[in-house]
């Protein structure tokens, strides 16, 4: 199934901006994702999109207890030299799903990687940072299937927005959508788009991913943009897919199955600042928050 994205009015065009949702079957192998990776992103950016999302573990699907093995440190490596290169190249944002970092001096710091989420501008120099916050440690209800994310990758603590060509973007990974108060920390900063890199495990997004990201989208009246990982992979996990942009009214705007490929859908900031003036609930949430509520 491919939802198409929705109609744009002509007189509206010079409002709109294209943003393009990237979903892949990662495998464990970095360099033949990362040439699948090119390639996605080259379809954006013909396709007209300003700004384009990865999904979580782009570059790797490995096990959690493997990631150790391919970080690195921050600002430096060739997944980070791969990033900015492909979005000068293409002349477009780049929001770089999931890529474990280290940070400090190696004989001292935590050594687990953080599961951290770059966002490159369209000369390649890198705009933001957000560490994943909310870590994936559970055992899914009726499955032989458990994680425990915490073990290998350290928490990250900060809410990121970063001012970008498709409006003030809110950074969250997977399991964080699932945490309504790191939302209502992004709505402060001013977000009007969340980008959201994932990879919902089959049984957890056929129950709760499609109801979780508009729920988001329409507490924030705000767009959620999330591209996700899809289908069987090399290592044996199954992932969800159904990468998807949905608006600030609930509505899903495009959406994908969950087969690798590229969703380009449009971005209007001028009808979201209308809706959030007609239907004026983040003024209210405010009110509550003053009052100590």
């Amino acid at each position: 199934m491919h939802r198409p994205a929705k109609a744009v009015d002509a007189r509206s065009v010079v409002l709109v901006n294209k943003i393009a949702l990237i979903q892949m079957r990662s495998c464990t192998e970095v360099a033949r994702n990362l040439r699948d990776t090119a390639n996605y992103i080259k379809q954006a950016a013909q396709q007209g999109a300003s700004l384009a999302v990865l999904p979580e573990n782009f570059a790797s699907m490995a096990r959690e207890s493997q990631r150790r093995d391919i970080a690195e440190v921050t600002g430096s490596g060739p997944v980070q030299d791969f990033l900015s290169e492909q979005a000068r190249k293409n002349s477009l944002w780049l929001v770089a799903g999931t890529i474990p970092l280290l940070d400090g001096d190696a004989e001292t710091a935590d050594q687990r990687p953080a599961a951290s989420c770059l966002v490159f501008d369209q000369r390649g120099e890198q705009q933001g940072r957000y560490d994943k916050i909310h870590l994936f440690d559970v055992a899914i209800p009726g499955r032989e299937e458990a994680y425990r994310e915490s073990a290998h990758t350290r928490g990250g603590s900060q809410a990121i927005c970063v001012d970008t060509p498709v409006g003030r973007l809110g950074l969250a990974v997977c399991y964080d959508i699932r945490f309504p108060a790191l939302f209502m920390k992004l709505m402060d900063q001013g977000m009007e788009v969340l980008a959201l890199p994932a990879a919902f495990t089959v049984a957890t997004g056929k129950a709760h991913w499609e109801v979780l990201l508009r729920a988001r989208a329409i507490e924030s009246l705000c767009y959620v943009a999330a591209a996700a990982q899809g289908g069987r992979h090399q290592n044996g996990r199954e992932t969800w897919g159904h990468s998807m942009l949905v608006n600030p009214w609930g509505a899903i705007d495009g959406e994908l199955d969950r087969e690798p490929g590229v969703l380009v859908a449009e971005i209007d900031i001028d009808e979201l600042q209308s809706i959030r003036q007609r239907f004026p609930v983040l003024n209210h949430t405010q009110a509550d928050n003053d009052e100590g509520i």
